[in-house]
């Protein structure tokens, strides 16, 4: 499953780039991108555990740029 989410204050591209990396090494995550410019993200990952990786996608954007919201 594939899902764009519109991002909230994200402050750099290298906290884009950094946010980007973490997600891709979750599991069940097949690929991702964040854009600072667009404040976009896009994740592809397995769709039975969409929503469990969603929660860690959610904590790793947390530990990287604690300002930034994603909008669901």
């Amino acid at each position: 499953m594939k899902k764009k989410f519109k991002l909230q204050d994200l402050d750099c591209a290298n906290c884009a780039a950094k946010m980007e990396d973490a997600i891709k090494k979750l599991p069940g995550v097949h690929d991702a991108s964040v854009s600072f410019m667009m404040q976009k993200m896009t994740i592809d990952a397995e769709d039975d555990k969409f929503d469990e990786i969603m929660k860690q996608v959610v904590a790793c954007c947390a530990k990287v740029e604690p300002d930034c919201k994603i909008l669901m």
